[in-house]
């Protein structure tokens, strides 16, 4: 019974949402986008504090071990799926140590190209890395993220060589693309938008499975690489053994900011698609997701750096 009236006040104190990415990063995004609307909702403060490091495992590490009462939670994403298979000791279990609450948003990355790229469409663009094979540079935010998983997978599949640079985050490397140091990214759309719709750069396609709202002129991956899908989702987990009632009432939400109008106006300016469900539904995801990315990660012998 005391378990039960502590659920209904949940919650009575600040709450910390962990990121373990740099602020200003789709992850950080997302994860401010909804501490908002859960601190005007719920009438408690959700505070983001990012802890960046190791592709995320710190933060991740730190909520693993932290208390379960839901007042230390953990904006996860698909990096977390992929460190599963890249890291091989890490001191925690991301399926078994953290208990999905809800998935959030699912974002498609966009293949763009610098615009001295000749290209104009993905086939040009695999057709001129083929003639120029491994002296084309691709950029992403670092070894093991899903850009760079994004870009092993398109690369076994076009049969195309082009060499990796990773970088320590997103936005360096988008920098090193505008100024044409490296020619092609396989980028999250919310970061990179911005300096397409500018015409700074060039998309050539979105790697959902389905066109981009956002980029609706852009065509898919798919469509010219049968069975090819990459996104990158994020979703909010809380220490194993938090109470079901706080994660029911969390879930509750979280999916009802993902109903609201301004919300969803708001996710589809970044190119963002909602992913509302069950708590069950985001485990599910996360499973496939961990398989998925452990095949590219093993065939293209991905490493940490």
């Amino acid at each position: 019974m005391p378990l039960m009236a502590r659920a209904q006040a949940y919650p009575t104190r600040p709450v910390r949402i962990v990121v373990g990415f740099p602020a200003g990063g789709p992850t950080d995004i997302m994860a401010r986008l909804m501490g908002q609307w859960l601190s005007e909702e719920l009438g408690r403060q959700f505070v983001i504090e990012n802890r960046p490091g190791a592709s995320g495992n710190v933060g991740t590490e730190s909520v693993a071990k932290a208390s379960p009462d839901g007042y230390t939670l953990l904006q996860v994403s698909s990096a977390n799926a992929i460190n599963t298979t890249l890291y091989d000791k890490l001191n925690f279990n991301f399926i078994r140590d953290l208990a999905p609450v809800a998935s959030i948003s699912s974002i498609p990355l966009v293949i763009e190209v610098n615009p001295s790229v000749p290209a104009r469409t993905l086939p040009e663009f695999i057709a001129y890395a083929k003639v120029n094979s491994g002296k084309i540079n691709y950029g992403t935010a670092g070894n093991g993220t899903i850009a760079h998983v994004a870009g092993e997978l398109f690369k076994s599949m076009a049969g195309v060589d082009m060499v990796h640079v990773p970088y320590r985050g997103s936005a360096p490397a988008l920098s090193d693309l505008l100024g044409g140091q490296v020619q092609v990214m396989f980028d999250p759309i919310t970061s990179s938008i911005e300096h397409i719709r500018a015409g700074k750069l060039r998309p050539l396609a979105v790697t959902s499975a389905a066109r981009s709202e956002a980029l609706p002129g852009v065509p898919t991956v798919v469509d010219f690489l049968p069975g090819y899908e990459a996104s990158f989702w994020c979703g909010i987990v809380a220490p194993r053994n938090t109470p079901v009632e706080i994660i029911d009432k969390l879930n509750k939400e979280i999916n009802a900011g993902l109903a609201d109008t301004k919300m969803k106006a708001r996710f589809a300016d970044l190119g963002a698609t909602m992913l509302a469900g069950s708590p069950s539904d985001f485990s599910k995801l996360v499973a496939q997701e961990t398989e998925k990315w452990a095949k590219v990660i093993k065939f293209a012998g991905i490493k940490p750096e």
